[in-house]
């Protein structure tokens, strides 16, 4: 139940709780010390470009110690998760989140 592409540079101490339904692309970078729950989408953005988008960078960029909880999805190779960020569960990205801010669904304004 956990698909990790090849292609995705993942740093040291990166721990799936509950791994069922997590989804790494190909063009993922993940940083150190970052938690991911069960059915997080690491993705890329829908395009219509398809092969052409091949050697371009399409999935989020995960800085180090951030923690993403169950059923969040982000998307995009220009979003970046800054560092110590924590994305609670089903929120949906699509833009960057500073380092040290709470996304929430309840109130999903940044909170710093």
């Amino acid at each position: 139940g956990i698909d990790i592409n090849s292609g995705a540079e993942i740093g040291e101490y990166f721990f799936i709780d509950h791994g069922t339904g997590v989804v790494i692309g190909e063009t993922t970078v993940i940083g150190n010390n970052v938690k991911l729950y069960q059915g997080v989408t690491l993705g890329a953005l829908s395009t219509r470009s398809g092969q052409q988008l091949r050697e371009v960078k399409r999935h989020p960029t995960i800085e180090d110690n951030v923690t993403i909880y169950s059923g969040a999805t982000i998307l995009g190779g220009e979003t970046v998760i800054g560092e110590s960020a924590v994305i609670g569960g089903n929120a949906f990205i699509t833009q960057s989140v500073p380092a040290n801010t709470k996304v929430s669904v309840k109130n999903p304004e940044l909170k710093m």
